[in-house]
């Protein structure tokens, strides 16, 4: 177990440039199986699941060369091979179900293990992903261990309605629609500034997208991706990093300013900042908070109810930046309420904030109320595996003089590498402790 041992009660203050995304680069990964000429990425983090799959991809013969110092990636997937007899994807790493259309598109062949996970956000079914494979020709076997499909001649094009905006459906969807034969149609797909960046890497290895950042994706399937000489694209800052530094900023009394190159992005979280008495300022490249006194939750014009923040797909807040506010809620004065319209199990964790002396009720499954401005003392809590809960927690930690220690804070490394070192240069406190 990782935990991190904070001594807060130190104002935050600095720049930094934020890592990608996650949620990019892991379908990003997945999506250059698909093309056998050379392809490097720029910006690649050293996060676990990033060398979960190159560890896959060696396993598999392809040529992996990574500097994580310089962020540079080079892969080249042309003796790559595939056996779903041998060949098992990690079960602990949701994003791993993103290898199942290359494979089919490469080998025919794809396994999905039986126990594949993530962050334990609530009941994650693997039925859309399995149904979109079934509606591009695949076949699905199902054994005690796995999922095996396979394709006899090619995925073929089709139209599809997703029940809801999920992420990484619309991804696979586009994974399997960009080399099949014909023309596929997707609606209600996810929009996330990550599936356009997602759907841009695509368009850069010659594949034909239409309606990138609207809920109707149109892909013409092409006979083949990459380019001969090869391929270079760039991530772009994580929005949700950036979220995550100007509100460590805010909550410490401090100012944090973020390399943003997508300002474009953030009216909506910009909005719900102001909700605590934080402004949010871009100019020139760079984002930070401003903070007059107190944190305060402005009460709505409208009387006797409750103010509320909530989140749901995009253009919604993002579900993942909702423990973020909700740290803020914790310590600014007055109340708020917080709605998660995805997940039913990634608001179960409000005994921890109790622990520093935090007041929040759960309501039901999907929503907790905060009474905020309690006086809050350093303490041991212990974060679910959700990575924004670990950070929430990181966040309140970081505002309370003493020492706190987060257990179980490993989800951090999933998403943002060398975190800690990161706030340490912003004057945090702050160090990793292998405990049991």
């Amino acid at each position: 177990m990782s935990n991190l041992i904070v001594h807060g009660g130190t104002p935050l203050t600095g720049r930094i440039v934020p890592s990608a995304n996650k949620n990019a680069v892991l379908p990003i990964l997945c999506a250059t199986l698909l093309t056998h000429d050379p392809v490097r990425l720029v910006g690649i983090p050293e996060i676990t699941d990033v060398r979960k799959i190159l560890d896959i991809f060696r396993q598999l013969g392809s040529v992996v060369t990574v500097d994580y110092a310089q962020g540079t990636l080079d892969l080249h997937h042309k003796d790559t091979q595939f056996d779903p007899g041998t060949h098992h994807l990690p079960e602990e790493m949701r994003s791993s179900i993103m290898l199942v259309p290359p494979l089919l598109a490469r080998f025919g062949a794809a396994r999905i293990e039986n126990d594949v996970q993530g962050c334990t956000l609530g009941v994650r079914e693997i039925d859309p992903h399995v149904e979109v494979m079934e509606r591009f020709g695949a076949t699905v076997e199902r054994r005690r261990e796995a999922l095996i499909m396979r394709v006899d001649s090619g995925l073929k094009a089709n139209h599809h309605w997703l029940d809801y905006a999920s992420v990484t459906t619309t991804e696979n969807f586009v994974l399997c629609a960009a080399l099949a034969h014909g023309t596929s149609t997707l609606m209600n797909a996810a929009s996330e500034p990550h599936v356009q960046e997602f759907c841009n890497f695509m368009v850069m290895l010659g594949a034909q997208i239409e309606g990138i950042g609207t809920s109707r994706l149109t892909v013409h399937g092409v006979a083949r991706l990459g380019k001969p000489e090869g391929a270079e694209f760039t991530f772009a800052e994580d929005f949700h990093e950036a979220v995550t530094f100007m509100a460590l900023g805010a909550i410490t009394g401090g100012c944090i300013t973020v390399k943003n190159s997508a300002p474009e992005q953030f009216p909506l979280i910009d909005r719900t900042f102001a909700k605590f008495g934080v402004q949010v300022v871009h100019e020139g490249g760079w984002s930070h908070t401003v903070v007059e006194g107190p944190l305060r939750v402005k009460q709505p014009f409208t009387q006797n109810i409750l103010p509320k923040v909530e989140a749901a797909p995009w253009p919604y807040l993002p579900v993942d930046l909702l423990p973020i506010f909700v740290a803020l809620g914790v310590r600014a004065e007055g109340s708020m309420m917080y709605w998660n319209k995805v997940y039913e199990g990634a608001m179960g964790w409000t005994s921890e904030l109790s622990k520093f002396g935090g007041h929040a009720f759960q309501s039901d499954p999907h929503r907790i109320i905060t009474f905020g401005g309690k006086p809050l003392a350093p303490a041991e809590v212990e974060s679910p595996y959700i990575i924004r809960v670990a950070i929430a927690l990181l966040m309140l930690a970081c505002s309370i003089p003493g020492k706190s220690t987060i257990k179980n804070a490993a989800p951090v490394r999933r998403a943002h590498p060398h975190f800690a070192e990161n706030i340490r240069t912003l004057g945090a406190q702050i160090e990793w402790v292998e405990g049991d």
